[in-house]
């Protein structure tokens, strides 16, 4: 189903069985292959393919020439660069090993997710089988084999962790005043990492490899 308040560019092609929400924008020549969702409030650029089954959460942005393949889950909040390619198979053969030529019914898919709020830079290419958690941060160009923690920021080939992201983007910086680094065993001892963009705290939590936002301590008042 069609949403009526959704915005489709004419040269845009929509295969039977689209849902698309409310206040979607779908930009020039992009395809929705059969059976694909999009949520309410997305805007898919230019040039886009969107594969067959994907489902897309609310308010996501997805910029042109990107290409999301079948198996792909993308939650709400999530931006794809341009030019970022979502793959669905991790061991892709155009043929059986008795020459057959295998179709969409052969696909031996390893499903993908991109967790709410999440960002995928320009370019990356996110391998078949992971996902990216909550708010993490993929730079561009990056060729991502494994999974990303929440909050984490990764870049290079194959993509490694190299610090952390606050919910805004920016970088967390630790008690030092420095970018907080990506090892884990720093937080042991100095477990407050800080947005000095907006403030928020978060600490590190070693069974999820993740972090987790914190509200600060209140400053204590010195006696009079």
């Amino acid at each position: 189903m069609i949403d009526p308040t959704a915005r489709i560019h004419p040269s845009a092609e929509l295969e039977p069985n689209v849902a698309v929400g409310s206040g979607t924008t779908i930009w020039q020549r992009t395809v929705v292959r059969d059976g694909a969702r999009i949520g309410a409030e997305s805007t898919i650029g230019r040039d886009v393919l969107i594969d067959a089954d994907v489902t897309i959460g609310g308010r996501v942005r997805i910029l042109d020439r990107a290409l999301i393949y079948r198996g792909l889950t993308i939650e709400d909040g999530v931006f794809v660069g341009p030019g970022a390619i979502l793959t669905n198979e991790r061991f892709p053969r155009a043929i059986a090993p008795t020459g057959e030529l295998l179709g969409p019914a052969d696909l031996d898919l390893s499903p993908t997710v991109l967790r709410r709020g999440c960002s995928i830079g320009a370019g990356a290419v996110i391998v078949a089988g992971i996902e990216v958690g909550s708010y993490a941060t993929v730079g561009a160009g990056a060729i991502v084999t494994r999974s990303v923690s929440g909050h984490a920021l990764v870049a290079g080939n194959p993509a490694r962790r190299i610090g952390w992201v606050c919910a805004c983007g920016r970088r967390l910086r630790d008690s030092t005043g420095h970018d907080a680094p990506a090892e884990p065993e720093r937080y042991a001892l100095d477990t407050d990492l800080v947005c000095e963009t907006c403030g928020r705290h978060y600490g590190y939590v070693p069974d999820a490899e993740t972090l987790e936002e914190r509200v600060p301590a209140p400053a204590q008042k010195l006696p009079a």
